[in-house]
């Protein structure tokens, strides 16, 4: 019987409007934990489109269970994507990617807490 895979969607993480505000987004899925952020994370909110400068989406993922700042370097993967609704889209499918392909991963990490 073939795995059943439960996806992260694109609504599960916010809008560009929130990584604007040079906040990053952390989140977890069934073993595998992620932050999402924008690149360079400056508050550009309110600054005028064209004064808002070039970025990029930098996703990170991990096994869990611990926070970010604990995991060790080593064990994270990183991926980065154009900060736009297109790369958004991009970035939602390459976690999906990495959570199906590392499915064992996260299932061991989770069954362990």
């Amino acid at each position: 019987m073939a795995e059943k895979f439960v996806e992260i969607e694109n609504k599960d993480s916010y809008g560009l409007t929130w990584y604007e505000h040079a906040q990053p987004y952390y989140g977890s899925h069934r073993g595998m934990r992620f932050r999402i952020a924008r690149d360079p994370m400056d508050d550009v909110a309110l600054a005028p489109p064209d004064k808002k400068g070039d970025a990029e989406f930098v996703a990170i993922i991990w096994p869990e269970p611990y926070c970010f700042e604990s995991t060790p370097d080593e064990q994270k993967t990183t991926s980065r994507f154009p900060f736009t609704v297109e790369g958004k889209d991009q970035m939602v499918a390459w976690l999906n990617e990495q959570y199906q392909t590392r499915f064992a991963q996260w299932e061991a990490v989770r069954a362990k807490h």
